[in-house]
């Protein structure tokens, strides 16, 4: 995500190392660099301009303060001004109701259905309906409801239907009726804005009154999305904006240029194919992934979609009991995998992004280990204390892999259960005094 955008940047302010202060001259060639960075990932002239210009004005006469370097200071002026050109704070997203309504806009292969089911996923818990009303083409429609099925949520549609407005009426009364907490309606996209579009998107807003109606768009298309945003909000008055692909080979311009073009803020990101592959658009988070500083908040808020309290509650006691095993290992492993891509994972680390940059970490890495617990039998998966040299062998076996890779496996797995089971049992000041040791 943005990776040529953050090279570029880090070579810009290059221009600061070794200088003791900033001055007009450093900045406005460290400046210069951005700005041509910039207007190159496709953000608008206007925009990047005015952007550089903000920084500009910060910049100079700042005193370097501290242990602060001129480029730490500059890169903290350039952070903060990228958060607020992206919204500066996180915009709430209103599920309020009973159920809350959500109206899906976008052009044709914006990726606008597979969004809905991926925020259809993230709202598991208040009992989602989503609601087919592409009445034009019925590849929407089954496409829907291959979504619907693969995350276990109903789809609302209506065969020999052609009126989109009827069909969004009906699915509301089918939620009401029953107890569904969110509607998602998916609507019909063109090639083009056109007339016929915006009228009839419009007629279901006003029909329905949702309670977010959000325009997605693919990022990959940089400032032709923003074109596009500002065409549709001119017509529509969305609330906010979804940016798709952000995972793809996007150059940045859409999710730096949108909120100042539009005025709208983003909402959500598409981040991956997985249906769990969506974020709550964070613009202090994408600044600081922008800026190779990792995106921790994001990250957590990706682990917490994917771990149940009381899940957590069951596998604190089993660890506590010492009794940690193979099953609840690949239980782990399925959820670090549903978090979404490992080295988009690993970058939201701070200080890990650039580290990694030209490492090739395949999302295919705990397919070994799959391989050699799967090869177990669910006698051995919950006792792995009685895997014996046999055993070993037959495991290595089944699952294509060596003696060693077996016993690698065995002795890391022992290890990590000793360790999780006696930070289970230490006290609070027992820990403190642990960590102070490291």
């Amino acid at each position: 995500m943005f990776e040529n955008l953050s090279e570029r940047l880090e070579r810009a302010f290059k221009v600061l190392k070794g200088e003791g202060k900033i001055t007009e001259i450093n900045v406005a060639e460290t400046l210069k660099e951005v700005r041509r960075t910039l207007i190159e990932a496709d953000v608008n002239y206007k925009v990047a301009k005015s952007f550089t210009d903000t920084v500009k004005e910060k910049a100079i006469g700042q005193n370097v303060i501290n242990s602060l370097k001129p480029k730490e200071l500059m890169i903290k002026i350039v952070h903060d001004e990228l958060t607020q050109l992206m919204g500066g704070e996180q915009a709430p997203f209103n599920i309020e109701g009973h159920p809350a309504i959500i109206l899906m806009s976008g052009l044709q292969g914006s990726g606008k259905t597979t969004f809905s089911g991926k925020l259809a996923n993230r709202l598991i818990k208040r009992s989602p309906l989503l609601v087919a009303c592409d009445v034009y083409r019925p590849a929407a429609i089954e496409q829907l409801k291959v979504l619907g099925e693969q995350i276990g949520v109903p789809v609302y549609s209506e065969p020999g239907n052609t009126n989109p407005v009827e069909i969004a009426q009906h699915a509301i009364a089918e939620a009401k009726a029953k107890g569904h907490g969110v509607v998602i309606v998916d609507t019909a996209g063109r090639l083009a804005v056109d007339e016929q579009m915006m009228q009839e998107i419009k007629a279901i807003k006003d029909a329905i009154q949702p309670n977010e109606t959000l325009f997605v768009v693919d990022s990959m298309t940089g400032q032709d999305a923003v074109n596009t945003a500002k065409a549709f909000n001119d017509r529509l008055d969305f609330d906010g904006v979804v940016l798709t692909k952000l995972d793809g080979d996007t150059r940045g311009g859409a999710a730096l240029s949108i909120r100042t073009v539009v005025d709208k803020p983003i909402k959500w990101v598409g981040t991956g194919e997985k249906m769990e592959a969506i974020d709550p658009f964070r613009p202090a988070g994408m600044a600081d992934r922008i800026l190779n500083m990792g995106d921790i908040v994001s990250l957590v808020d990706r682990m917490q979609q994917q771990y149940d309290e009381e899940q957590a509650r069951e596998l604190q006691k089993k660890i506590a009991k010492n009794k940690f095993d193979f099953n609840d290992f690949m239980s782990q492993i399925s959820k670090i995998k549903k978090m979404g891509n490992l080295k988009d994972l690993a970058s939201m680390i701070p200080g890990v992004g650039k580290a990694i940059k030209d490492i090739d970490i395949s999302d295919d890495a705990f397919k070994g280990i799959e391989a050699i617990i799967y090869s177990m039998t669910p006698y051995e998966r919950e006792h792995p204390e009685a895997i014996n040299g046999s055993r070993r062998q037959r495991i290595a076996r089944g699952s294509g892999t060596s003696i060693q890779e077996v016993n690698r496996l065995l002795t890391q797995f022992e290890q990590t259960r000793k360790a999780m089971h006696k930070v289970s049992n230490m006290n609070p000041k027992q820990l403190m005094r642990a960590g102070r040791r490291r």
